[in-house]
């Protein structure tokens, strides 16, 4: 069981998150705090496997908590949630010790693979920041999103971690830096059908983060 202290000052959103990982039968919502101090007090009483901390917070805000987290419960790890996607926040958060960063417009199911990927010791970028960060470093734009499928993927990749078809297509459409329901809406399909498809991708490739899934998609011919 992953247990997981929420730290946000909405408690809307609090509430919506925790209702959300309810669903999910590894995972326990253990504490709730507002900012950093009352992070750090939840913290002394209780025990923890992930934090999933805003940054922008009254008092004591998530730059500032970092190193104390660090200092006084080494053990925790870290999965930044936040509106903020200018990389130079990203740098700082993940250099002072965040395993995982992931924006407050990603869906439930990203947002879980992240808790399960930090929990795991492992680093996370979600979709839209690891593809930003990926072109910035190797030295060019974004490309734009195609009108269509690309030509002959199945063909191409045929064997390829054996995705089918539709998963090539929704693998294609997340290296783009699409969200779930962007891409429902281009294979006029639902949301809940891409979740399963992007989940049965990330199994099939065992990319350990958003990173690996797009360098593969790169490597397989599905993005330039």
């Amino acid at each position: 069981m992953i247990r997981i202290v929420l730290t946000d000052d909405h408690a809307i959103l609090r509430d919506g998150i925790r209702a959300l990982l309810a669903r999910e039968p590894d995972m326990q919502v253990v504490g709730e705090a507002a900012d950093g101090q009352a992070l750090l007090d939840v913290l002394a009483h209780t025990a923890a496997d992930v934090v999933l901390m805003d940054i922008n917070m009254p008092g004591l805000d998530g730059f500032a908590t970092m190193p104390l987290l660090r200092e006084k419960f080494p053990g925790v790890r870290v999965l930044v949630l936040s509106m903020l996607d200018h990389e130079n926040y990203v740098y700082r958060m993940m250099q002072a010790g965040a395993l995982g960063y992931v924006l407050k417009n990603a869906d439930i199911t990203e947002i879980t693979h992240a808790i399960r990927t930090v929990a795991d010791g492992r680093q996370f970028l979600c979709t839209e920041i690891g593809l930003a960060l990926l072109h910035r470093t190797i030295g060019r734009p974004t490309p734009p999103v195609p009108d269509g499928p690309a030509p002959a993927v199945a063909t191409r990749l045929a064997g390829a971690a054996e995705l089918s078809g539709r998963e090539l297509e929704v693998l294609r459409l997340i290296a783009e830096g699409l969200t779930n329901q962007e891409i429902a809406d281009t294979l006029f399909t639902s949301k809940r059908t891409i979740e399963t498809h992007r989940q049965n991708i990330i199994e099939k490739t065992q990319a350990k983060n958003t990173a690996a899934l797009i360098r593969y998609a790169m490597s397989q011919g599905l993005i330039a």
